[in-house]
């Protein structure tokens, strides 16, 4: 399906975030932003308890902010801070296996020191790690050595507990979510690509989930999480591992527009692209676990991204009550136009919505809480 096409880069644009480049200005916060955000990086408040269906809330930020991604470069978390007025209470970004790219690959280790930095600053790491590589293959999902039934026969089993041991030992709660939009064909651990079969996606996330149990890593908070169906053509109940493999349920979904230079389709509101999964999720699938929407944005392509912006906080409030955290996807990926630096308007909509009370500041760099509970 030309729609799903999109997704493809962010797989390469993101697990990339490791050269140190020039600082880019932006325009900077109002004064009612100025004077709200008072909380920087290793600034952290001490939590305390929210309204009624409180939510986490964050950010992936790209190098547009700093000319290098978050964390590796936590100033770009305070420029995003101070942009929308109010401090992240997760911070989000991805890792592959491996960086295959060169002869022998090189194996990425779990990010302890950019866990550390993100946890100083008062947020919570959201870390997405994928059974990959980074490769010179145009084509991502062509890795043959990364097919879901190398993780099931053990592979892979040191590096996943060298990962699993380190994450144990580095001792703090995180959001761990694990080969993420399974149901699409972008992914090399898509089921029907790169030679996966049909009921392969389970056994491999339960034999990863297992290893990380067997070592005592129980700090990583599991997070499944499909991207949206939003014309319920998939059998997505069939990708879900158990309740017991898993904490918190998720949803992508972007609105990409008729005039998008990488993926031209029709622009969707928010409610068409997330309500008709959120229910099969929330009703049917997963009924009692919280559920976050770990990357969401819209751009500006035919249609009103501002606009977009304002109505997905109204509609969050009202009609999604499992959902308990957001995640803006704040990259420059294939001039999608996801970012809100740039778009003034966007900026406004997305502070004003986020100004609510319900979505919390940084206040969790003390929790120690795990499976991390609903805020």
């Amino acid at each position: 399906m030309k729609s799903w096409i999109g997704s493809i880069g962010r797989l390469r644009v993101a697990m990339l975030a490791v050269a140190v480049g020039c600082i880019v200005l932006v325009p900077a916060a109002t004064a009612a932003a100025k004077k709200k955000n008072r909380i920087g990086v290793g600034q952290a408040q001490v939590a305390k308890p929210g309204p009624p269906r409180a939510m986490y809330w964050g950010a992936w930020i790209g190098k547009g902010l700093t000319g290098t991604d978050a964390p590796y470069d936590m100033s770009g978390v305070t420029k995003f801070q101070n942009m929308v007025g109010k401090p992240l209470s997760l911070v989000e970004w991805s890792l592959p296996f491996q960086d295959c790219t060169v002869s022998p690959c090189h194996t990425f280790p779990f990010p302890s020191a950019q866990m550390t930095d993100v946890r100083q600053y008062g947020a919570i790491p959201f870390m997405s790690w994928g059974s990959s590589s980074l490769s010179q293959n145009p084509d991502v999902t062509q890795q043959p050595n990364f097919q879901l039934s190398d993780i099931i026969s053990g592979r892979y089993d040191s590096l996943i507990r060298s990962w699993a041991i380190a994450a144990r030992d580095w001792g703090h709660p995180f959001f761990l979510r694990f080969n993420w939009e399974m149901n699409g064909y972008w992914f090399p651990w898509g089921t029907g690509v790169n030679g996966n079969q049909t009921g392969e996606y389970v056994p491999a996330w339960k034999h990863v989930h297992d290893i990380f149990t067997s070592v005592g890593a129980t700090n990583a908070t599991w997070v499944w999480c499909p991207y949206v169906d939003p014309f319920t053509k998939q059998n997505i109940r069939a990708l879900y591992p158990g309740d017991d493999y898993v904490d918190w349920t998720c949803l992508d979904g972007y609105n990409w527009g008729p005039q998008s230079p990488a993926n031209p389709i029709p622009w969707r509101t928010f409610k068409l692209l997330y309500s008709a999964t959120y229910k099969r999720v929330a009703d049917r699938i997963a009924p009692d676990k919280p559920m976050i929407f770990a990357e969401m944005a819209s751009s500006d392509y035919g249609g009103d991204k501002p606009a977009w912006i304002a109505t997905m906080f109204r509609q969050l409030l009202r009609d999604y009550p499992q959902v308990r955290g957001l995640i803006w996807f704040d990259v420059n990926d294939r001039n999608a136009h996801w970012e809100l630096e740039g778009n003034p308007g966007a900026i406004s909509a997305f502070s004003n919505g986020i100004s609510h009370p319900r979505y919390l500041p940084n206040g969790f760099g003390g929790i120690s809480t795990s499976p991390i509970p609903r805020p």
